[in-house]
């Protein structure tokens, strides 16, 4: 029995360390920009900056923590290391969960959506299934006491897992999770289904009776329902609060909402173009690459001038600021704007492009993989 529970508790921690640590890897920018949340939560946003590369180290050592725990590799410094790791951890989504700082753990990334408590549950079974292993961590047995296959094994881990964060960083996620995939059509995504309910919210009104100075809070409902109202020594102080009580029917794009520099609304518009429409997306123009954005100006003005394709740059940096961004790379493009939260959604890159046609995403690139103008011709505008 107690041969099966450690072979149990190492198979099930290992396969879920190299799981979480694949799927965050996937889309290292993501996980950074989870970070930059708990950075600027726990007041570090000065490591805001290192976000990404933090990503990519804690995902490289979730990774090879799990393969060696699977291998049975130096048990004792694995089963240690573990430990410290799922113990932070455990104490990060707590916090996150009693306190409501960080809605989203981020643990599975985009794969997985977890709330703050089923997150530090998760933790807790980890946990508990790692302080088993470290108590018996010298039972544990590697599959082989070759140094030159253990050492050889974990360099090829170490790197493989590098350099599949660095890939995916410089390109973009192998799978991609978010709504705004190739293939999604983007209106269809933004859409309630008819019959499906909304959020339901209440007003809280903050009471206090003028003779005896009690005070209480109470519903919309249960103001009119008591009649308090006709009792003239209760009066409502300050201003009534709203409070979701039952979450509704959500769209998987619902924050989507696309301006001119004078607030005029041109989301539809711009989603349900008929025709193809490139949109490059530079979330922040402070740190966006400049050359690309050189190197797409001239795409755009190329596909304007030969098929009448219209460009379009989304960011949500200021107007002023764009402005100045435009005069200074001579942008071809129209600019308009948005919340950053959906445009780091659209594409995992500043810049990134989406080729849009009628609301679906016929296809998207980072910068270091878009291409040539007539590639782009050839497969797409020539037919």
């Amino acid at each position: 029995m107690k041969k099966f529970a450690l072979h149990f508790s190492r198979i099930f921690v290992g396969v879920l360390f190299l799981f979480s640590g694949l799927i965050k890897a996937n889309d290292p920018l993501g996980f950074g920009y989870k970070l930059q949340e708990y950075f600027d939560v726990f007041h570090m946003s000065f490591l805001g900056g290192m976000a990404t590369g933090i990503a990519v180290l804690l995902c490289v050592f979730e990774i090879v923590l799990g393969a060696l725990l699977l291998f049975g590799f130096w048990s004792k410094k694995v089963a240690g290391g573990l430990l410290a790791v799922i113990i932070f951890f455990t104490f990060l989504t707590f916090v996150s969960a009693a306190f409501k700082v960080v809605t989203s753990c981020g643990c599975f990334g985009d794969a997985i959506p977890l709330t703050p408590w089923q997150s530090f549950s998760k933790d807790l079974v980890l946990l508990v299934l790692i302080i088993y292993l470290f108590i018996n961590r010298e039972l544990i047995r590697p599959f082989t006491t070759n140094v030159k296959i253990q050492q050889g094994l974990f360099v090829f881990v170490l790197l493989a897992s590098t350099g599949f964060g660095i890939f995916t960083y410089c390109t973009l996620p192998v799978l991609d999770f978010l709504p705004y995939k190739i293939g999604a059509n983007i209106p269809e995504l933004m859409k309630i289904p008819q019959g499906a309910k909304g959020d339901e919210f209440a007003i809280m009104y903050k009471m206090s009776n003028k003779k005896t100075g009690e005070k209480k809070v109470m519903s919309d409902k249960d103001y009119l329902k008591t009649e308090i109202w006709k009792d003239e020594n209760w009066e409502i102080t300050g201003d009534p609060d709203k409070v979701l009580v039952k979450k509704g029917y959500e769209p998987k794009i619902k924050d989507l909402q696309i301006n001119d520099a004078s607030g005029t609304d041109y989301t539809r518009e711009l989603i349900e173009n008929p025709y193809y429409n490139l949109i490059i997306v530079a979330y922040n123009l402070n740190d966006t690459n400049d050359q690309a954005i050189g190197e797409l100006n001239a795409l755009a003005l190329n596909a304007a001038e030969q098929y009448n394709i219209r460009t379009v740059l989304l960011t949500s940096s200021s107007a002023s600021d764009a402005a100045v961004f435009s005069k200074q790379m001579k942008l071809f493009a129209e600019v308009f704007y948005a919340d950053a939260v959906p445009l780091k959604s659209m594409v995992r890159s500043n810049p990134g492009v989406l080729l849009l046609k009628n609301g679906q995403v016929i296809n998207k690139w980072h910068y270091h993989t878009m291409p040539s103008f007539d590639k782009l011709a050839e497969k797409y505008f020539n037919k």
